[in-house]
């Protein structure tokens, strides 16, 4: 599989620069600019001619194409390594796309984020930090004999009252673009959601930014509520959109009141917008690197559509050590800020990676569908100073593969091993490993993701694509949900449709 090139911070700066800047251009996977800036969609033609009466599409929206994984052969190159990734923001703002009537831009789907996103209902371990599932067999997707596996990894789960205290640092854009209901309005009934879910020795600060940085709030105590509600209710819209300076005072209130016995994270809620300052990513990213370092993780989320940097909030979080979300709606901001936030505060493990090693005995070749952007040098599995991934308690972390297997082939296929540091025994480096071999039948869990990968495939490479391919992930879908929101999933599939007409 293709490893993480040096040359990415390189494309980082000019893509993030670029987010900032009124124009850009797409070209094509082999030789693509930095940054391509969707002001189309594909089929747009068709789409509109089905729905006439359909919402405008986005624009000034920024994106990063990280391209598609090849089939490899296990011959040439028998390791694939990734970094784990929690992130969803790829997901819902691709339903928020099909919701308003639009094909999404090819280069906003991250197919990792789209099976990350739903809960499979994987158990936990029941003494280690994370447990390993493995289901393989025949894919309901792709040419005869393709083989799918897929790889889930939970998280140990923390009860609530089992979990340390949090000292929770938000820092709000309250600039001229975030104007609008679904936008800082939103935000605000987010925060209200949080509140009512924290204990009350949790803390809570507030930072806004817009033209400069301002403090709001001193961390408060949770059973202060009025105060914290107060001084989410009286935010305001004013000026342009310095990003750096908000992130800055954030860290700063962050490290003053930093506490190894809790949990410190810094929270932005922002369209990802940053006009003045410093728009590109050089300073700002070494600095939070800096503070994750000193276990201050930012994650980060993001709200409204047209005029959004998709880029800059993905890549915040990433080197800030957090998890990227977008939050569409009430719905999502429950689900976000109401049922997983808090259970997920904790951080378990630290820089956990994934490497798979296929038996070439038995593998012809294989292709890991999606974690592009998370490619880790197979030598640097064991480096302790190479970054990877950090896991929240109770997170579930799913990996898709398609195999081509030899006429010959035996069990075991190859074998999966994670490695991570565990928080809980001072950082200290452990693995652990499962075997990857055909399972009696694909379990529903995993016959349900592989049409939601399907279907993010579809999408990434959308020419082409028929009629026929797309019922047959409906089909899938709707025959293996178990979930409200897996069922949600066959709806947007319908919707899919109706746009491409």
């Amino acid at each position: 599989m293709g490893k993480r090139l040096g040359l990415l911070s390189v494309l980082l700066i000019g893509a993030l620069v670029a987010g900032c800047s009124s124009s850009s251009d797409n070209d094509s996977a082999a030789n693509r600019a930095p940054e391509s800036k969707s002001q189309a969609v594909s089929n747009e033609a068709a789409a509109a001619s089905a729905h006439d009466q359909r919402a405008s599409t986005p624009s000034d929206m920024f994106f990063q194409d990280y391209g598609t994984n090849p089939y490899v052969s296990a011959e040439d190159d028998r390791l694939s390594t990734f970094a784990m990734d929690v992130d969803t923001g790829s997901y819902t703002l691709a339903r928020s796309y099909i919701k308003d009537g639009n094909v999404p831009p090819q280069e906003a789907i991250r197919l990792e984020e789209f099976v990350n996103y739903f809960d499979l209902n994987d158990a936990p371990p029941k003494n280690d930090t994370f447990a390993i599932h493995v289901d393989a067999g025949p894919s309901p997707f792709g040419e005869a004999g393709t083989q799918l596996v897929r790889i889930g990894i939970k998280g140990k789960e923390i009860e609530s009252e089992a979990r340390k205290r949090a000292n929770l640092t938000f820092v709000i854009d309250v600039s001229g673009s975030m104007d609008e209901d679904n936008r800082i309005g939103l935000v605000k009934r987010s925060l209200e959601l949080l509140v009512n879910q924290l204990k009350p020795n949790d803390r809570i600060g507030i930072v806004v930014y817009g033209s400069t940085a301002r403090t709001v709030l001193q961390p408060t105590a949770v059973e202060d509520e009025g105060a914290i509600l107060a001084a989410i209710d009286d935010l305001q819209i004013e000026g342009s959109t310095n990003a750096e300076a908000g992130l800055l005072l954030g860290y700063k209130m962050a490290s003053k009141f930093n506490d190894e016995d809790a949990i410190n994270r810094v929270i932005l809620c922002s369209d990802g917008v940053a006009n003045i300052g410093e728009t590109g990513p050089e300073g700002i990213l070494r600095t939070i690197e800096d503070y994750a370092a000193k276990n201050l993780y930012l994650s980060t989320f993001g709200f409204g559509m047209d005029n959004y940097n998709d880029v800059l909030m993905e890549q915040l979080a990433d080197k800030g050590d957090g998890a990227y979300a977008y939050i569409d709606d009430m719905d999502e901001a429950k689900k976000i800020f109401q049922e997983q936030l808090t259970e997920t505060l904790q951080t378990i493990a630290k820089d956990a990676k994934i490497q798979v090693e296929f038996d070439p005995a038995q593998v012809k070749g294989y292709r890991l569908l999606g974690y592009e952007n998370r490619a880790i040098a197979d030598e640097d599995f064991r480096n302790n100073k190479v970054d990877g991934g950090e896991v929240g308690a109770g997170h579930s972390v799913t990996a898709l593969y398609e195999l081509q297997l030899k006429s010959d082939a035996a069990k075991p296929w190859g074998k999966v091993t994670i490695r991570y540091k565990d928080v809980d025994d001072n950082n200290r480096s452990r693995e652990s490993s499962a075997s990857i071999g055909p399972s009696d039948k694909l379990s529903d869990a995993t016959l349900f993701i592989a049409a939601v990968a399907e279907f993010a495939k579809i999408m990434k490479d959308s020419e082409g694509v028929g009629e026929s391919r797309l019922q047959n992930v409906l089909q899938t879908a709707e025959k293996h949900a178990s979930s409200e929101r897996q069922e949600e999933f066959g709806e947007l599939v319908k919707t899919f449709m109706d746009i491409r007409g």
